[in-house]
């Protein structure tokens, strides 16, 4: 086997692969031996026709088809583990440039990455992001925590006030008929939450326990459910119970038992350095982003359409594994939203255009920079990870494949890139 490369345009590569005669009689030799069970040959038994039996029926080029696809699987990976320079990003088509006794030429036209002309990407200055803890986010994590610690207590000597936590029974309807979702008992629901229908909850205000009462509603236009959508409603409630949240005093006491800190003092001090934590970490975070931001947007590359459609088809499959962990189905959200399927990956494209060129940009950084992370930082993230489980590292790094590996060797380089990225930019 010959094979020749040629780029032919832009993310485009040409290899010619040519078969000699010997090569392309043996392609058709392993197509014959894989196929002649599907031929029916007067004077034979299924699968036992000789090749050129079997030509003389059907006609010469009868394994051709099946000789192709063979050999070209077979000589286009060769050609790729010896022409490490070429990156396909997609499948390739086939052309046949010649084909005759004497042997065949196959053409592979490759989808590769694109060339990315850098822009400046050291020595730009960027603003830093910084994010400063208050004593309000002290006191915000501290009323949490108060908050999760209430009690609820039931009240039965007055009516149903703003604040409340009520216990109904209720059964809706339009014009008499009841609909589908419209009904439950013994529901709890906060006054002033606004998670019903506005003036539901207003209804339920200064009912008393034991109360029956019918509330008139009228849905909003652009209410999920299509059959619902700006009719009115009245809602049959009964009210069985009226609690309220019990909040237990702040004193050390109480910290120690639901906070396991010592103190008050202890508390905030502890909660203020967690909270610096996250925002460092948050603030480095989006730094990172501006600066790789800034050094996109002076880049140029002509993004293969491929490489987007993949992006939007990650992108989509993402929100449709977010929404079934909130029991939503996609199918179900479009309907709602009145979107086509079409619609809705149509509006993942802007984001997915700048999210390939951005890629693409960091692989090129890495690339000129040679930027890559060693056996020994790929090793310090995996004993992070393993620490944080519990576990030994030697017999963790034994449990994993290689995609885990490499999702670890990703890890440590891109932060490798920002640590050389930082240190050759001006970040104020």
């Amino acid at each position: 086997m010959k094979y020749t490369v040629k780029p032919a345009e832009k993310s485009i590569v040409k290899v010619a692969i040519t078969l000699n005669t010997q090569e392309w009689n043996d392609a058709q030799l392993k197509a014959y031996a894989k196929t002649k069970g599907k031929f029916n040959i007067p004077g034979f038994r299924k699968g036992k026709a000789p090749k050129n039996v079997i030509e003389q029926m059907y006609g010469k080029g009868v394994f051709y088809e099946e000789a192709i696809n063979t050999s070209f699987s077979e000589y286009y990976f060769e050609v790729l583990d010896k022409e490490k320079d070429i990156e396909p990003i997609d499948r390739p088509e086939i052309e046949i440039e010649k084909l005759d006794d004497k042997g065949i030429t196959m053409v592979a036209v490759i989808p590769v990455k694109p060339e990315v002309t850098l822009g400046e990407y050291k020595g730009i200055t960027i603003d830093k992001v910084e994010y400063n803890v208050t004593k309000k986010d002290v006191d915000a994590e501290l009323d949490r925590l108060v908050k999760r610690n209430a009690r609820e207590v039931s009240v039965d000597n007055r009516p149903a006030q703003k604040g409340d936590i009520t216990v109904i029974d209720y059964s809706g309807s339009i014009d008499g008929v009841k609909f589908d979702g419209g009904t439950a008992e013994k529901q709890n629901l906060e006054l002033g939450s606004n998670t019903f229908i506005p003036g539901f909850e207003d209804g339920v205000i200064g009912m008393n326990i034991g109360d029956e009462k019918d509330i008139q509603v009228k849905f909003p236009e652009d209410y999920g459910a299509e059959e619902l959508k700006g009719k009115d409603a009245i809602f049959a409630v009964k009210l069985h119970e009226i609690k309220v949240k019990d909040y237990p005093e702040v004193n050390d006491e109480f910290i120690k038992e639901a906070a396991g800190e010592e103190s008050v003092d202890a508390f905030k001090k502890a909660t203020k350095k967690k909270l610096k934590e996250a925002n460092d970490k948050r603030a480095k975070a989006e730094t990172e982003d501006k600066l790789i931001e800034k050094i996109t947007e002076s880049s140029k590359v002509d993004i293969p359409a491929v490489l987007i459609e993949r992006q939007i088809d990650n992108n989509v499959q993402d929100m449709e594994y977010r929404m079934m962990y909130q029991g939503l189905r996609l199918d179900d959200y479009l309907k709602y939203t009145n979107q086509t399927r079409e619609d809705y990956r149509n509006s993942f494209r802007a984001q997915a255009e700048k999210q390939v060129k951005t890629q693409l940009v960091i692989d090129k950084i890495l690339t000129v920079e040679g930027i890559k992370a060693t056996e020994e930082e790929i090793d310090e993230k995996i004993k992070e990870q393993a620490t944080a489980m519990g576990k030994e590292f030697d017999e963790y790094k034994k449990s994993m494949n290689e995609r885990q590996i490499s999702y670890f060797e990703n890890n440590a380089t891109i932060e490798k890139l920002f640590a050389f990225l930082t240190a050759n930019n001006k970040i104020d």
